[in-house]
C-alpha cells in the first residue's frame, strides 16, 4: 500500500478514518450474501502495490490454495513510493523489502508456489500506464476463471487504475472480475451511498485461514511498523487502519 498520489486523492485517505468499531456495529452485514471460494482452477489476483491482495483479499488466497486453485499474483508497482521522504530507506531498497514480504506473506497463506507477476509501474503513477496494465493483465488470463482487483472507487489513483486495467482485461477474456476495497474502510462509513453495496458480497475466513492471514499481514514490516523516527518514517499501517483487515470475512464487489 502506498498513501497518496500527490493529488485530490490523498486528501481522503491521509484525513482521520472510520473507527473499525462503527464498521463492526453495522447491522448491514448481515444483508450480504456470502461466496464460496471453492471452485476456481485458476485466479489472478491483481495488486496495485504489494500488499494490497493480502490486506484485501488474503484470507480467500488462503481458501484458494487450500481448494488446490493455482493463484497468480500481478504486483502492478512494486511499491517504491512508499516512504517518498525517509532518509533512512531509498526506493531501490524498498523495491527489494516489499518483494521479499510478499513472498513470505504468501507462503504464510499456504500459497508459496503461486507466481508473482511484477509489472514494475511507477508507484502512485498507474493511471498514465493504465493501457499497458490492462495489456499485461489480459496476457495472464487467457486460463483463468476469476480475475481479483483493487476497487474501482477506492479513492486512491493506483488501486483504481488497477482495478480499471483488471475489468478491461477480463472482459477481453470473457472472465469474471472481482474488486475488493483497501482504502475504502478508512474514507467511508457503514451504509456510505459511494459504496456500491448491492454488488457487495462477504468471503467468510473461519478461525484458522484468519490466523493465517494476520500472520501474513505481520510480514509487511515495512508497512506496519515505522522505519525509525520523524514522520517521513512513520508506518503506512498503524494498527487502527491494520483491524478493517483483520475481521474474520473480506469483502468483493462482483
Amino acid at each position: 500500500m502506498t498513501i497518496g498520489d500527490g493529488g485530490s486523492f490523498a486528501d481522503p485517505i491521509q484525513a482521520p478514518g472510520t473507527p473499525e468499531a462503527e464498521w463492526r456495529a453495522w447491522p448491514g452485514w448481515t444483508g450480504l450474501p456470502e461466496v464460496s471460494m471453492g471452485s476456481f482452477g485458476r485466479v489472478v489476483v491483481v495488486a496495485a502495490h504489494p500488499d494490497d491482495e493480502v490486506l484485501g483479499f488474503g484470507g480467500a488466497i488462503a481458501l484458494l490454495s487450500a481448494s488446490g486453485a493455482e493463484v497468480t499474483v500481478v504486483a502492478v508497482t512494486d511499491g517504491e513510493g512508499s516512504h517518498p521522504g525517509s532518509d533512512l530507506v531509498s526506493p531501490s531498497d524498498l523495491v527489494k523489502v516489499r518483494a521479499a514480504e510478499t513472498r513470505a506473506a504468501l507462503a504464510e497463506l499456504g500459497a508459496a508456489g503461486s507466481d508473482v507477476v511484477r509489472l514494475r509501474m511507477p508507484d502512485t503513477k498507474v493511471g498514465a500506464y493504465e493501457d499497458e496494465v490492462a495489456a499485461r493483465i489480459t496476457d495472464l488470463t487467457h486460463d483463468a476463471d476469476l480475475v481479483v482487483a483493487p476497487w474501482t472507487g477506492d479513492v486512491h489513483g493506483d488501486h483504481e487504475a488497477a482495478g480499471r486495467a483488471a475489468v478491461r482485461a477480463a472482459e477481453s477474456a470473457g472472465v469474471d472480475c472481482w474488486l475488493y476495497p483497501v482504502w475504502m474502510w478508512h474514507w467511508a462509513r457503514p451504509g456510505d451511498l459511494r459504496v456500491p453495496w448491492r454488488s457487495a458480497a462477504r468471503i467468510v475466513l473461519p478461525p484458522p485461514v484468519l490466523e493465517r492471514k494476520r500472520r501474513a499481514v505481520g510480514h509487511f514490516v515495512s508497512q506496519i511498523e515505522p522505519l525509525g523516527p520523524g514522520p517521513a518514517n512513520a508506518a503506512v499501517l498503524p494498527p487502527e487502519e491494520l483491524a478493517h483487515h483483520l475481521r474474520d470475512w473480506e469483502v468483493v464487489f462482483r
